[in-house]
């Protein structure tokens, strides 16, 4: 519900995987992913070494290829779940169904071009300021952070993109559906 998709997906869907990859996403290599694990997880030497020899970058769950055949041959669902079922003993990682994800994959998957996620346009997290597009070519618009462009317009304090969103809210229809 925070994504509008302006390309033809089956160009996002073609992408070749490497052969040792599962999955693939855009990535975002400057950005400090460290925040999203707590204290108790970097001090613990048998957890923060999870990262040890992969160039482990940022990337975003909310757009991803996979295949999932390789995905079921490796039981990568078992091994988030086993992140998550540690979360729960000992709280290792903030901010929801990023983190176990990062811990598996980071480092690990296809880069796809930036155009597949101008994210972060939910705002930023901290603040609530509003952000605007990411330079060059744009295939896939996301809301993702804490502010969705639904509320936003709703509270009549909408950001500037958030006017591409208003025209799929299907709860201000602007037409009428005769039965």
């Amino acid at each position: 519900s925070d994504l509008i998709l302006v390309d033809d997906i089956a160009k996002l869907a073609a992408t070749p995987l490497r052969s040792n990859t599962v999955l693939a996403a855009p990535e975002y290599c400057n950005a400090n992913f460290s925040i999203y694990f707590t204290p108790s997880f970097w001090s613990n030497p048998s957890l923060s070494l999870t990262f040890a020899n992969r160039e482990a970058c940022y990337f975003n769950t909310g757009v991803m290829v996979i295949d999932l055949q390789r995905w079921r041959s490796g039981e990568y669902t078992t091994m988030i779940r086993e992140w998550m079922e540690l979360q729960k003993r000992m709280r290792i990682y903030e901010l929801g169904s990023l983190p176990p994800f990062l811990l598996v994959f980071a480092g690990r998957i296809t880069p796809v071009d930036h155009r597949w996620n101008q994210h972060g346009l939910g705002g930023d997290n901290f603040r609530g300021l509003c952000r605007d597009l990411h330079p060059g070519p744009v295939s896939l618009l996301h809301w993702s952070g804490k502010g969705k462009p639904w509320a936003r317009l709703d509270g009549n304090r909408a950001c500037p993109l958030d006017a591409l969103w208003a025209p799929y809210d299907l709860l201000k229809t602007h037409f009428a559906i005769e039965v």
